[in-house]
């Protein structure tokens, strides 16, 4: 393990994902399309000076690979609108209201006036050699195991084509996801370990899965790491898609900087993607200042308290977690899983009255994970079979731990008859306690225990086997 306190190691976090409604700046639905496009448009695209008079690197690294463009587009999924041919319409007011709400979410100080800007971007990935992008909030921070990260800013932006195939002279876009709405998320640089940089990641994916707005799977969230350690460079490693790996990558540049510089070579600013072994290649040079333009077709939008006022913030998943922790008495993990699998066991508790809620949570959460590692079966439990088990349960037909046989059974494929596990009455019970008592007077609570365990398996509750022992041993 590297001394990250000598390195001066420094990580910040670009979170980019997807929200969950029709494009930016056009009314079509963001999906994906599939099958024979409609129509295939070719271009070129070429860099221009901004208004300093200077081009930007990483438009004339791109320029320079002497490439067109092909553009796939459906009608389902696209407009005049990604392919440049008309002006972007007003922006989305959902996914602004996403944005304004994860950006109080996060302590962030909302602007006073919503400007949309032109990123060049000329590696095709846009029709018009730019992205559309807009400055929401400034100034936020969160906590993340006591420990302060500055957000910096939190932008709403356009994804980008979705590349389909890559050739020599040219490459292929599908413009179905051209448009579609994103958050972008940049963290100060206070990241010191690879471990807290997945922890920070980890806890914005929590918070944007908390409000409903955003979409999930893979291909919806983008994760950029910028690092950078003594006598070293400002790298930027993108397309984290797996979490647990960001400590290995982060990891893995350490000591590709760490070679440079014991070699006596300079370490280049840079843009590296991640690969699948979690070590990285060169992408681009890192970007430059000269590369936003004002965006001249959508007028600027105030944004004031009234707007501000209406918006309604959700509980975090983490405050959800806690709260079904403590008014169902569950383990963390428990409840942390039904939060996760959205079971609601209010409404539950409620349906079955004569269950404890923890034993539903096991019964749900618990037990198909026992059945799957003690009895290797890896079968689905039917929903109209688990309401019927819940059924029996509740008017006490069945005993809580004949629960895993039924189970078991059902996940078998065998056809489950509930009266085969019938609960045996307390009366019997008693009776059948009574008469080992009288047999073998020597027997200890836990022996008289066993014997009736053995006997009526699955179809008696043993707390009450335990009561029923000790009033007669008495």
């Amino acid at each position: 393990m590297e001394d990250y306190k000598k390195l001066n190691l420094k990580c910040g976090l670009e979170i980019h994902r997807q929200m969950d409604t029709h494009k930016l700046f056009c009314n079509c639905p963001s999906i994906l399309s599939g099958g024979t496009p409609n129509s295939r448009i070719k271009r070129n695209l070429h860099a221009v000076d901004s208004e300093r008079g200077e081009k930007d690197l990483v438009a004339l690294f791109e320029m320079k690979k002497n490439k067109y463009a092909i553009y796939e587009t459906f009608d389902e999924s696209s407009c005049l609108v990604e392919l440049d041919e008309e002006p972007p319409h007003p922006i989305n007011l959902d996914a602004l209201n996403a944005a304004l709400e994860v950006s109080l979410l996060l302590n962030a100080k909302v602007v006073d006036e919503i400007h949309v800007m032109r990123k060049q971007v000329l590696d095709f990935s846009n029709t018009s050699g730019f992205q559309r992008t807009a400055l929401v909030a400034v100034d936020g921070y969160m906590r993340v195991k006591d420990k302060e990260i500055s957000i910096p800013t939190i932008c709403l932006e356009e994804d980008a084509a979705r590349r389909i195939k890559n050739e020599e002279d040219h490459v292929i876009f599908r413009l179905d996801r051209l448009g579609v709405p994103l958050i972008e998320i940049a963290s100060g640089p206070e990241i010191t370990t690879p471990e807290e940089a997945k922890e920070v990641a980890k806890y914005l994916g929590m918070l944007l899965k908390s409000t409903g707005r955003f979409k999930t799977g893979i291909g919806t969230i983008r994760q950029d790491v910028n690092l950078s350690i003594n006598k070293g460079a400002r790298v930027e490693l993108k397309g984290f898609q797996d979490l647990k790996n960001m400590p290995n990558v982060i990891d893995n540049e350490i000591k590709r900087q760490l070679s440079l510089i014991n070699k006596g070579e300079k370490v280049k600013e840079e843009v590296r993607k991640v690969n699948v072994d979690n070590t990285t290649t060169f992408l681009r040079p890192m970007p430059s200042a000269s590369r936003m333009y004002p965006e001249t077709d959508i007028s600027p939008m105030k944004i004031d308290n009234p707007i501000l006022r209406r918006i309604v913030l959700p509980e975090l998943i983490t405050e959800k977690i806690l709260n079904v922790e403590k008014k169902f008495c569950l383990r963390h993990e428990i409840a942390q899983e039904v939060v996760e699998r959205e079971i609601d066991l209010g409404s539950l508790s409620k349906v079955y009255k004569n269950i404890e809620p923890r034993i539903i949570a096991d019964i749900l959460i618990e037990i198909p994970k026992e059945i799957k590692s003690r009895f290797k079966i890896d079968s689905e439990i039917k929903k109209m079979f688990m309401d019927k088990l819940f059924d029996h349960l509740n008017e006490g037909s069945i005993s809580r731990d004949s629960v895993i046989e039924i189970l078991v059974d059902h996940c078998n494929g065998k056809e489950v008859n509930f009266n085969n596990y019938r609960k045996v009455s307390d009366k019997e019970i008693e009776n059948e306690i009574k008469k080992i008592i009288s047999n073998k007077k020597d027997l200890s609570p836990n022996a008289v225990m066993g014997i009736i365990m053995s006997k009526y398996k699955g179809k008696v509750e043993g707390k009450k086997v335990f009561e029923l022992i000790n009033k007669n041993k008495a």
